[in-house]
């Protein structure tokens, strides 16, 4: 059965009548998750309970050096439409503020999503593989420690960059880098028993169990020999019309990012896993995170478009 819109200031002109809304609660529109995999549901699960979402909004991307990198590469949001895809409680804002004319925030969470409403977002339930929008109305979409959640991350980028307009900007950050985290040896065989050694001896870094794990359970790309790569960027959003502009970073710099500069190495326990590795800790390819910019300068002629990139 197909629920009849109700009135979302701003977002109703923008929503693809081919996608149904299946409900609303509290206002907040749900659609259709056509693949309702492992990685999905545990998203969901993690990010919508109250404590540990809370402490993931209070606690993560929100230090200044992340704020004054997102300032350098989006400039402001004011008067801007903003799709943030994966937005969780609402850390990205929260951290950046300005005024943006609609922000609109995608998420499989709903706890998070009803989090994200109270500080501005107009909040989407929907999955980042088929998103329920029309294409070329943003100026901004940000993924922001979205697509190693995802289970396709090629599908993903691909989704979020048809939302742009020509002369958008879609921007992605704290996604792990492949070649920074390609552990062999003895670095991964320290890597599969960390956490009991967290346990034992790193009482700074051990949590609750049951919410590491489940944190854990939402990572689809996170793990040695696995997360994005150049190739990801350059290979899927150039044909697409997109310039794209990568700067990997150890998510200690601020705008000094768009320099060239990546940071200083990683924290000890990764930094001790590079180096059994044989990855020099010293170079972009050992930087924690790979973060893009692209800008969207042409809208292509569909037959011009590589038939595996197209979105029906």
């Amino acid at each position: 059965m197909t629920i009849k819109p109700k009135t979302i200031p701003g977002l109703g002109d923008f929503l693809d009548p081919k996608f149904p809304i299946v409900s609303y609660d509290q206002g907040i529109p749900k659609f259709t998750i056509p693949n309702y995999t492992a990685f999905v549901q545990a998203n969901a699960e993690f990010f919508s309970h109250p404590e540990w979402a809370k402490t993931y909004f209070d606690a993560c991307h929100r230090y200044p050096k992340f704020k004054q990198r997102w300032q350098a590469v989006s400039g402001t949001w004011d008067d801007k439409i903003v799709v943030d895809i994966g937005c969780g409680p609402g850390n990205l804002y929260a951290s950046l503020g300005g005024k943006p004319k609609l922000l609109i925030g995608v998420d499989v969470a709903l706890g998070s999503l009803k989090m994200a409403r109270e500080i501005g977002y107009t909040p989407v339930l929907a999955d980042a593989h088929h998103l329920p929008f029309i294409s070329g109305f943003a100026d901004i979409v940000a993924l922001n420690a979205t697509v190693h959640h995802c289970d396709d991350m090629v599908k993903v980028l691909v989704e979020a960059a048809r939302l742009l307009r020509p002369g958008g900007t879609l921007i992605v950050d704290h996604d792990p880098q492949l070649s920074a985290w390609n552990y062999r040896g003895l670095a991964m065989i320290l890597y599969k028993i960390r956490l009991p050694l967290y346990r034992l001896f790193f009482r700074n870094l051990h949590i609750k169990y049951s919410e590491r794990l489940a944190a854990l359970k939402t990572e689809a790309h996170h793990r040695p020999g696995d997360g994005v790569t150049s190739a990801l960027f350059y290979q899927n959003l150039r044909p697409l019309g997109f310039t794209v502009k990568l700067y990997p970073h150890n998510n200690t710099v601020g705008a000094e990012v768009v320099e060239g500069h990546f940071g200083q190495p990683p924290h000890w326990r990764y930094g001790l896993g590079q180096r059994l590795s044989g990855i020099n800790r010293n170079t972009p390819e050992a930087a924690l995170s790979l973060m893009c910019v692209a800008k969207k300068e042409q809208e292509l002629p569909l037959e011009t478009i590589p038939a595996e990139l197209r979105i029906d």
